[in-house]
């Protein structure tokens, strides 16, 4: 980006609940509702926003072909200019990616980022697993009859077999995320566990187990984006809370099949697209030392050991560190990089086009020191949300920090 281009600020943000299962409606419904929360904390009419990004995943799930015009309709946009964004489990936060090159790029001042999926019970898990196994190679993986718990499972074997990481560091991850979910009334799967009950849960794809993963959602979230000359100009309640900006933005890609990524480094331990990702958003940033200088992160975590090797792809720790890191309390509430202070995907839940969006809300909430007390991050100023498609096909790594 240009050294002139504008700076982003985030003007509102909103959540409309996860859910296993929510029969109150579609995901325009719950788009509407989280849209409605962000316009609502901004002070901002809708007549006055410039552009839309609406993430989701697939119209097969969300029921809906060109649901990008309808929600402009139902939400009072037209004729403003929309898009729409896709990139599987990553969707939220390409979503998010495309809002601040607008607004960096001059096309907008002002730019609502939308996000839904229905995944939840009200889908058929059929239907569900269809959609996702053609989120992966259709010509060989679908083919061979593949599938991403399987995928992940062998990288996290070979994370285990390379720096003997165990299953009782992986559940300390669960039992971490479903109880930072207890302080949060919008997530799916909050609980109480412990290391044992994870462990003792059963087996989906060794080395994990049904508790070792994110629990499938319903749900939306929404964030009002804007340079601060339109926020200053048109929001209301900006302006009596604490400034936080969208500072980096990085992506990253990698070989969708796990045979053709490059051997013997990165391998399948690590994930290449999320260590680019993490590159060019700490580059734009300014984050040289990440586990010192970010106060507060939101990680994918769609299995446990995913978060552990993201917490090394990140630049968190070191390679093979992150499990004794964990064992350690170093990401728990309290700890030197709090993490997934909202549930992640594991406690939250994890509907794809909002899931990035949400992880985005959890830290500007975090930043502006509204989050409730028994997940607050004391005196957070500085922020990272990361979410992927696929097997980390696909990264986002987004930058937020408190200015004032």
């Amino acid at each position: 980006m240009p050294l002139s281009a504008p700076e982003v600020v985030v003007v509102g943000c909103g959540l409309s609940k996860f859910a296993p299962e929510r029969a109150d409606g579609t995901p325009i419904d719950w788009i509407v509702e989280a849209a409605l929360a962000a316009l609502g904390e901004a002070g901002v009419e809708p007549g006055v926003i410039q552009h839309s990004v609406v993430a989701y995943e697939s119209e097969i799930i969300a029921r809906q072909l060109t649901m990008g015009q309808v929600v402009q309709d139902a939400l009072g946009l037209c004729p403003r200019p929309s898009v729409r964004v896709e990139a599987g489990g990553g969707t939220g936060g390409a979503g998010l990616r495309t809002a601040f090159a607008y607004l960096r790029g001059g096309l907008c001042e002002s730019l609502l980022v939308v996000g839904a999926d229905a995944v939840g019970r009200q889908v058929p898990s059929t239907t569900v697993r269809q959609v996702y196994a053609m989120s992966g190679d259709v010509d060989f993986e679908m083919a061979a009859g593949g599938f991403f718990s399987a995928y992940y499972a062998l990288m996290m074997r070979e994370h285990m077999r390379r720096y003997g990481t165990t299953e009782a560091q992986m559940a300390r991850v669960s039992v971490k995320n479903h109880r930072n979910a207890l302080s949060n009334p919008m997530a799916a799967m909050p609980l109480a566990l412990t290391v044992d009950e994870v462990l003792g849960s059963p087996l989906v794809a060794a080395p994990y187990k049904r508790l070792d993963c994110a629990v499938l959602a319903d749900g939306a979230a929404a964030l009002l984006l804007a340079t601060p000359r339109w926020a200053r100009e048109h929001a209301r309640g900006w302006r009596g809370r604490p400034r936080v900006d969208f500072t980096g933005s990085g992506c990253g890609t990698d070989r969708m099949r796990l045979g053709d990524r490059p051997q013997p480094y990165p391998g399948l331990a690590h994930f290449r697209a999320k260590r680019e990702a993490a590159r060019m958003a700490y580059a734009m940033a300014g984050v040289r030392e990440p586990r010192r200088e970010l106060d507060v992160a939101e990680v994918a975590d769609p299995y446990t050991g995913v978060e552990l090797q993201s917490y090394e792809d990140l630049g968190f720790c070191a390679y093979g560190e992150s499990g004794p890191l964990t064992e350690r309390g170093v990401f728990d509430l309290g700890g030197e990089l709090p993490t997934n202070t909202s549930g992640g995907l594991i406690g939250q839940g994890a509907p794809p086009g909002a899931m990035g969006l949400a992880q985005a809300v959890e830290i500007v909430r975090q930043l502006r020191g509204e989050c409730p007390r028994e997940r607050q991050v004391p005196n957070a100023r500085r922020g990272l949300a990361d979410i992927h498609g696929g097997t980390a096909s696909l990264c986002v790594v987004s930058i937020f920090e408190r200015r004032n």
